[in-house]
Parts: C-alpha cells; structure tokens; sequence
C-alpha cells in the first residue's frame, strides 16, 4: 500500500519543555520518515520553540522539521501558516502538550486510506482519582468529536474549505468550526480509535476557570456560523441555570437599592440555592482539599455572570441573537 505523505502541524505558544516532550513522540512514529515532516508554528514567536527545533535538528539531522514565527494571532491562525508552508498529501493536527502514540500516523492514514476525508483520533487524558476542576476539565477531549490535538485531513479538503477561522483567536471552538465546515462540504469524517494522542493535564493557575469564560465569546461566532449544528452538537438549549444566577444577584441588588427588602430577599435566597447547586456539581468526583473547594466555591459565584457576559459580548461583536 502507497502510504501518502503528511505534514504534522504543530502550533505552539511559550511551553518550550512540553514542545520537546511532543516533538519527541512525532520523531519516534512508526510512519516511514521519509513520508513526513513536522512543521512547528510558534505564534507571537520568535522565542522559546526556535532552540528546542534547532536542537532537536542537531540530534535527528534527517528529519523534515522545520520552524516557522509568527504574529500572535491564536491557534486557528498558526495552523493556517502551517498549512501554507506543509508540503504533505494529509495534514495532521496536534498540540504542543500532547504525547502522540508511535502507531498515530499509521493508524490514521489507515483511516484515510479506508475512504475518509478526515479522521478524528482516539485522545487520552490521564487523570488522579480526585482531579482538580482545571483537570477534570481537560477530560472534556475525551468526548470532543473532532479536537485539533488529534486530527487527520486530507490537504485538498483543508483547501476547499479554506483551513481555520482567523477570528477564533484561542484555543476554542475552532476544531469545532472546521468540523461543522468540512461536514457542511461533504465530507467523511471517521474516528480511528487506534490512532492515540495522550493529552496529560498541565499545571493550570489558581481560578483559570474565570479566565476560560472568554470563550464563551466564541461560541457566539460559531452560533452565527452553524446555528443547527451548534444546537445539535454543541449545546441544545441557553444555559439557563447561568442567566438564572445572574439575574438573581442582580436582582437581589437592585431590589434592595429600591427599598424592596422582602423581594431582594426572596431574590438572593434564590440565587444563593442555585449557586449552591452548581457548586455541589463542580465538586463531584473532585479533590477535596481545602485550597482547592474555597476555589470552587468562590468561582462558583463569579463564573456565571462572567459567562452570561462574555457570551452576550459575542453576540454583540459578531451581529447574531445569541443567548
């Protein structure tokens, strides 16, 4: 069987050590060299991406590994100048933080060779018994139907549909776009559960969680875009518990500035069981060190008025009725 060429693109942004630990495992696949070549994107480079390449071509000097900076534009926009300067039959997508498996190219080509346009691998994320909330949130890859960790296209498909969005500028709801987009084409897309990428958890800041409800802002881009795919994959109905919350401290406030005690009462009890349930849901199955529930309890109040926020935001920037 003629194995096609492919070109791994890897974008990446300030995690040298974590590029090395990747590029290791995409040097070691059971793929014939010569049928691959890595491009490495560091977007708001150059910086720590070029020395870990150089060195890494000083130890494997027949490798096709090359390096390409670019203005920091988000992840969406670093693929794309990959996929300008790849040279491969099939482009396949990871990420900077992932351990590809020495069988993933083989795997996956098998997938394209078998009749698919596009194949979405296997991804596994280790996890400790009692996982943080940033941990157990990076689990979600597990059950992403197409996450850009682990994808596999052949180019001319990536071509007719133009590659990757610009405007979505984090790591967010951009695999999903080009998902909806290569579907909205014609195209097969299949999963080849052998075809593994491991996807570890990284070391998160304390509350990143309030952070991440900027994408929220996306999910209004990709609304406008694919409104019946959103609703059928994405999420079926508004997050009603979150607008529910918000008005409900927002209401409480108001009631009371207005002399209306009893009803700013009944607002804020309202509120203070709803956060009190979705703070009881975030904490299932997690760990219960001290640190790390007064965490959850305090972003358990501030998520939902951030996201209700963020989301509003998008609809507001990208012209669409988005709740």
């Amino acid at each position: 069987m003629d194995l096609p060429s492919i070109s791994v693109v890897i974008p990446t942004h300030g995690r040298p050590e974590l590029l090395r630990r990747c590029l290791a495992a995409v040097l070691a696949q059971a793929y014939p060299p010569d049928r691959v070549d890595v491009v490495v994107v560091e977007d708001g480079g150059p910086g720590g991406a070029e020395p870990v390449v150089a060195e890494l071509l000083r130890r494997h000097p027949d490798a096709q590994l090359h390096y390409l900076a670019v203005e920091q534009g988000g992840p969406g926009a670093a693929r794309n100048a990959g996929l300008r300067h790849a040279s491969g039959d099939v482009i396949a997508f990871t990420d900077d933080d992932t351990i590809p498996d020495p069988e993933w190219l083989l795997e996956g080509a098998g997938a394209l060779l078998a009749g698919a346009d596009a194949v979405s691998g296997r991804t596994i994320v280790p996890l400790p018994d009692s996982p943080t909330d940033a941990e157990a949130n990076v689990q979600g890859l597990e059950r992403a139907t197409f996450p850009t960790c682990n994808v596999l296209v052949w180019r001319p498909w990536l071509d007719r549909v133009g590659g990757f969005d610009p405007r979505f500028r984090r790591a967010y709801r951009e695999d999903s776009d080009l998902e909806f987009g290569l579907l909205d084409a014609g195209a097969r897309i299949e999963r080849a559960s052998e075809a593994v990428v491991v996807h570890p958890p990284r070391p998160e800041p304390p509350f990143a969680s309030l952070r991440q409800q900027r994408n929220q802002f996306y999910d209004a881009l990709l609304y406008r875009k694919h409104p019946r795919r959103f609703r059928e994959k994405i999420r079926k109905h508004p997050p009603v518990d979150y607008y529910a919350i918000t008005l409900g401290q927002l209401g409480g406030a108001v009631a009371l500035a207005a002399g209306r005690p009893r009803l700013a009462l009944l607002l804020t009890s309202l509120w203070a069981v709803l956060v009190g349930r979705f703070f009881a849901r975030r904490t299932r199955g997690r760990s219960r060190a001290p640190g790390h529930l007064a965490e959850l309890a305090l972003t358990s109040i501030l998520i939902p008025p951030l996201a209700v926020y963020w989301r509003l935001r998008g609809a507001l920037a990208f012209r669409v009725r988005f709740l």
